[in-house]
């Protein structure tokens, strides 16, 4: 089986692109308190992490279902998928982007944002 017109107009994205498409997917489907991180040159698991919040573990499943649904259809890529099955923490890992989906209780206990985050972000007087 060969390859159609149709996969050839499947786009190839940055990971920059890909990051921006995440980001504008989660606000759309009401990801709460969504942070980014820039990995470049400080981690081999991909250019960028997001972090965030959905209110139930249903949200969570969902958000993780939603993004992983489109990812295929839009651009045919495929993310690894962690932690559906207890929807209190989703890892999507897309190659690029690595997306992690909390229910809020569980994104505190683990802080990721504190590991990952510059040094000179955490510790920044909070206006």
């Amino acid at each position: 089986m060969h390859a159609g017109a149709a996969d050839a107009a499947k786009p190839t994205l940055t990971s920059e692109e890909l990051l921006a498409w995440i980001l504008n997917t989660l606000d759309q489907e009401k990801a709460e308190e969504v942070v980014q991180i820039d990995l470049r040159g400080r981690s081999e698991i991909g250019d960028y992490m997001v972090i965030c919040s959905g209110r139930s573990t249903r949200q969570v499943t969902a958000l993780a279902d939603i993004l992983s649904s489109k990812l295929k259809q839009e651009f045919d890529r495929v993310a690894k998928i962690e932690g559906k099955a207890a929807g209190d923490w989703v890892l999507l890992d897309t190659g690029d982007v690595v997306v992690h989906i909390f229910r809020p209780e569980v994104r505190e206990f683990y802080q990721l944002e504190k590991m990952w985050m510059p040094q000179s972000d955490t510790d920044a007087p909070q206006a």
